[in-house]
């Protein structure tokens, strides 16, 4: 049977997708200011304030897991938000994450210490990390339908970048953050100074939820509940018709490994007694490769405009396994000035390809009436691996925690999958935005849709 032409979708008002843009990029750069504190703060802090102290290793590789935790909670997090976002609308999940970070992201300044309540302050810390994981969780995926259901159909690479864009825009706040953090006192540091930017989140939220409440729901998911209507059970009709896109998408969602293990593993190997460079230039390197980042992924993705998603994507991928060896390698040597070069290289030039790609990428897979359950599944259980990457490679790394090329070959494995997603992937950049995602065969009635 043949696949029924949707009406085209009108066009967003006037300024309408800058805006969706712009409201991606700012609650995005404030969501993970709260998400990137938090592993700044695991590298450097947590060890000594909520684990024991007296093994300086086993604290790091606690800690470190605890980064992860909130990359477990992220697939049971995507699985409500798509629910509730393909069925209500990308705005309110947009709303709903900014509120849940900030919240959560609050209380963790505010937690006793392991010195004050024992082992129920890792236990609080940990419970305060899902949260953040849950709102992670529908975060990027709500942004990024958003931009793209209000974007040009020529330009939905371009726009829909901004969400990543943001969220180096976010990291790099989090870091400019933590470098006067850093250079605190010892004393002061571990008993106040690392609480103050996990209590900047009451701010973050406010900015936030005046910013997105102000926007439109987008054309095309108002024109979907308008004529077919909301699907019923997102996920069942994902799987039956997209089931193999959100295995490319858990596959090219690997490529996160490259962003946590250059954010909270190499700093931590970098600032160990193995190396012995100082926090404070260490965060600089971090500093610097997402201000690169924030000119590279708009530009990667207008690239992405005129030749494709995939050739793209790919130079990302395979270009980042390399480049993360050279950057390890160069940590190894104790050169600053070449760790610092490699860094911006690998992280803020070469990871930006695939990292300002994606979003258009892996959105235009889907229909719109599953792609925010599609993208926020996908992506969230690629993101959970990938999250966990960081204390699998504190393992690898040995009791010294210095063997810097097995944790390369581990990146660079984690490089294999979405290399291989991408090369079976199909092209999108030039389907129209009401065509994306249907498939031959789609039954001309809908019986698990309802109206709005």
């Amino acid at each position: 049977m043949s696949v029924p032409t949707p009406a085209p979708v009108a066009e967003a008002p006037p300024g309408q997708p800058r805006k969706a843009a712009t409201a991606a990029w700012i609650g995005s750069a404030l969501e993970y200011y709260d998400f990137f504190i938090y592993g700044s703060a695991a590298a450097l802090i947590f060890p000594k304030v909520f684990f024991d102290a007296s093994d300086p290793a086993t604290a790091t590789l606690l800690s470190l897991a605890t980064f992860g935790v909130a990359y477990a909670a992220r697939p049971v997090g995507a699985l409500f938000l798509g629910h509730v976002g393909d069925r209500l609308g990308r705005k309110k999940i947009m709303v709903f994450t900014l509120i849940l970070m900030g919240l959560s992201t609050f209380l963790i300044g505010c937690l006793p210490t392991r010195a004050q309540v024992g082992t129920l302050a890792p236990v609080l810390l940990v419970l305060c990390r899902v949260l953040q994981g849950i709102s992670a969780a529908g975060e990027q995926a709500s942004a990024s339908s958003m931009s793209l259901e209000h974007a040009p159909p020529d330009r939905r690479g371009f726009f829909t970048s901004f969400t990543l864009s943001g969220t180096q825009g976010g990291q790099l706040i989090a870091t400019l953050v933590f470098i006067p953090v850093a250079q605190l006192p010892e004393d002061q540091l571990l008993s106040w100074g690392w609480r103050v930017p996990f209590w900047l989140s009451v701010a973050v939220a406010v900015v936030g939820y005046v910013i997105r409440r102000r926007l439109q729901e987008t054309p095309a998911f108002s024109r979907q509940a308008a004529t077919e209507g909301v699907v019923r059970l997102p996920l069942a009709v994902l799987m039956r018709e997209h089931w193999a896109d959100v295995l490319r998408v858990i596959a090219g969602a690997l490529i996160a490994s490259v962003s946590t293990i250059f954010t909270v593993w190499a700093l931590a190997y970098a600032t160990s007694e193995a190396v012995g460079m100082s926090r404070t230039s260490m965060l600089w390197v971090g500093a610097l490769a997402n201000l690169v980042a924030l000119a590279a992924i708009p530009l990667w993705a207008t690239l992405s405009d005129r030749i494709g998603r995939r050739p793209v994507y790919l130079i990302g991928a395979v270009g980042s396994a390399a480049a993360m060896a050279g950057y390890l390698w160069a940590i190894s040597t104790g050169s600053y000035p070449l760790t610092l070069t490699l860094g911006i290289i690998a992280f803020g030039l070469v990871y930006s390809a695939a990292n300002g790609v994606w979003p258009a990428f892996y959105g235009e897979m889907f229909a719109t009436r599953v792609r925010l359950s599609g993208m926020a599944i996908g992506t969230q259980i690629g993101f959970a691996a990938a999250g966990f990457a960081v204390t699998f490679a504190a393992e690898i790394a040995g009791p010294g925690g210095d063997d810097w090329q097995a944790v390369a070959l581990f990146t660079g494995a984690l490089c294999v999958p979405p290399t291989l997603a991408a090369l079976s992937a199909r092209e999108t950049h030039k389907v129209p935005t009401e065509l994306l995602g249907e498939r031959a065969g789609r039954s001309e009635s809908h019986p698990e849709t309802v109206s709005a």
